[in-house]
């Protein structure tokens, strides 16, 4: 049952997104209380699990977990599958602590870089610490799909983002606070988190094998991700745009210096319709590119303007602090 009397601050929340990870939960709540949470006893914790619209048996294995936790853990149902990033900001518009920590659910990230973190943000003032990537243990076709990503992402709107990306941060309140303020309907999580500008540490760590089961991280959302990088955070496109628009300008202005040169040196103009074809083949692409990459901006744009909740939060199981609960609640307790 959900207890709604009032809830106090914490020293650092864990925020863990859930999408499909049943049969892992239970090993990574184990490692956070071994490795993080009793090397800590000075401080205060809480781990909010968010399940993202999983259809496997996740939930029941969180339900138990809380079972056994019921002070240290929190779990919000989101109503479908919103995304990863969305989840995220699901736990942390509801994190109480004065620092929170984003962490995956398969045991990829060490929990015990966690201590690290808490070091640098408590100790060293850095409102701002990100988990980089010094290698995966993963197959040859993820390395080199990430890689892509983020060689992409890096040449076109973030040149500060490390060459293996990161999702293992941790975020100051301030920090968190703007990263709220500050939402978008296509939200590009590792963009957001290098806009902010605060002072950053960066900790270099490799990411570990998945135990069991599969990435749903698939090629598709890579890509879909990579668009939402490049064009809310990079002009690139209507530079593109523009480069193209001037490219084909100069072609035909080229190729119609060609035409007049043969009738007049050669008095053999050129004949027939392939020519004008090439030519409004060539254009009609140009332009539909054009209208597609103006689409995606205005449909963007609409999105926004629209100001649709991001998520929707279906149940919670844990504590519940009347003030925390935001528009993207549908129901409180379970």
């Amino acid at each position: 049952m959900t207890d709604r009397g009032a809830v106090s601050a914490v020293d650092y929340s864990i925020v863990i997104p859930v999408y499909y990870n049943e049969g892992l939960l239970t090993d990574t709540m184990a490692s956070l209380q071994r490795d993080v949470i009793d090397c800590n006893p000075g401080l205060s914790c809480e781990v909010i699990f968010v399940d993202d619209g999983s259809g496997d048996g996740s939930l029941a294995e969180l339900i138990q977990i809380y079972e056994h936790n019921p002070d240290l853990v929190r779990i919000l149902q989101l109503s479908r599958n919103f995304g990863q990033v969305s989840a995220l900001l699901a736990g942390f518009a509801r994190a109480r602590g004065r620092c929170v920590v984003a962490m995956s659910a398969d045991g990829q990230d060490p929990a015990a870089l966690v201590n690290d973190m808490l070091h640098a943000h408590r100790q060293e003032g850095y409102e701002v610490v990100i988990c980089t990537r010094e290698g995966r243990d993963e197959s040859l076709y993820r390395v080199l799909t990430s890689k892509l990503f983020y060689s992409l992402i890096r040449r076109l709107s973030f040149p500060q983002m490390p060459a293996e990306g990161f999702d293992f941060v941790l975020l100051g309140r301030r920090a968190l606070t703007v990263l709220l303020r500050n939402q978008e309907v296509h939200p590009f999580f590792q963009g957001q988190i290098l806009w902010l500008g605060f002072k950053a540490r960066f900790i270099q760590y490799r990411r570990q094998a998945r135990k069991i089961g599969t990435s749903r991280w698939t090629f598709g959302k890579k890509f879909t991700y990579l668009i939402d990088g490049v064009m809310s955070y990079s002009y690139f496109p209507l530079r593109l745009m523009s480069g193209t628009g001037i490219a084909v300008a100069l072609l035909g202005f080229v190729y119609a210096l060609v035409v007049l040169l043969f009738k007049i040196i050669w008095g053999n103009p050129v004949q027939g319709w392939t020519p004008l074809m090439i030519v409004v083949l060539i254009m009609g692409g140009v332009q539909m590119l054009m209208l597609g990459v103006i689409g995606e901006y205005l449909w963007r744009t609409l999105d926004q303007v629209r100001n649709r909740d991001p998520y929707i939060v279906d149940k919670v199981w844990g504590k519940v602090d009347p003030c925390e609960a935001d528009g993207n609640t549908a129901e409180q307790g379970a």
